[in-house]
């Protein structure tokens, strides 16, 4: 038996009437910050995406940010399939008319896989070390003081590195679909972001009129590269 957490904007409505018939305790709170400041411990986060993809997306950011170490689940209807894609950070989807063999299989299944699975807490490329858990950064050693937003993108890039993001990209990947600034905010993070690399400024690349990326060294590039023959 899990315990399971729901978080929706709709509280008073069942987001996955599945889970009534199965064992498993369930908790609905609603999805506000000050729900999830003291929202109970679980084994998994359901998100109600049924209504609002954007929200649920940056929902789903949010707690990933953020540190969360269970599997999320986004329940959402049959036409929302489209819209969602791995860089949510979820584990899986299921519809809100699943019945209650397939939801029991998913939960255990993402339960499963995420007991199995280490967790990455480290990114290191190009001579920059970005550890996820505590939020730090560092150049060659040199602890990089940066802002939140700061290090959100130079995460985001690092972790993709050499593909190239458009601003707008950016903004929805980093600040999110309920930001509702101009592009110009990109360029200036990313001139602040430069500013504190030092000498490793390079990294942030510009490609002309389309975006920004992060630059993979040679070194990186020979130990990423498959062997001959391969």
């Amino acid at each position: 038996m899990a315990q399971l957490l729901i978080l929706t904007s709709a509280p008073d409505v069942e987001v996955l009437p599945a889970l009534s018939l199965l064992g498993h305790q369930v908790r609905q709170i609603p999805a506000t910050p000050a729900s999830l400041v003291n929202a109970p411990g679980c084994d998994l986060i359901f998100i109600d995406a049924r209504t609002d993809l954007a929200g649920a997306k940056s929902l789903c950011k949010l707690l990933t940010t953020t540190g969360v170490s269970v599997p999320l689940m986004l329940v959402l209807t049959e036409g929302g399939l489209a819209a969602v894609h791995a860089d949510w950070g979820i584990s899986d989807v299921v519809v809100d008319t699943a019945g209650p063999a397939e939801a029991d299989a998913r939960i255990r299944l993402a339960i499963g896989r995420q007991s199995l699975e280490p967790a990455q807490t480290t990114i290191q490329a190009s001579g920059i070390t970005i550890d996820e858990a505590s939020y730090s950064a560092k150049a060659h050693g040199r602890t990089l003081d940066l802002t939140f937003k700061e290090f959100e993108l130079l995460r985001f890039l690092a972790g993709h590195p050499s593909r190239v993001f458009t601003r707008e990209q950016l903004l929805s990947e980093v600040w999110g679909y309920d930001y509702f600034g101009g592009t110009r905010t990109v360029d200036v993070h990313v001139r602040r972001l430069r500013a504190k690399l030092g000498d490793l400024e390079s990294l942030i690349g510009t490609v002309r009129n389309v975006g920004y990326r992060f630059n993979v060294s040679e070194d990186d590039n020979e130990r990423l590269a498959p062997p001959v023959g391969s």
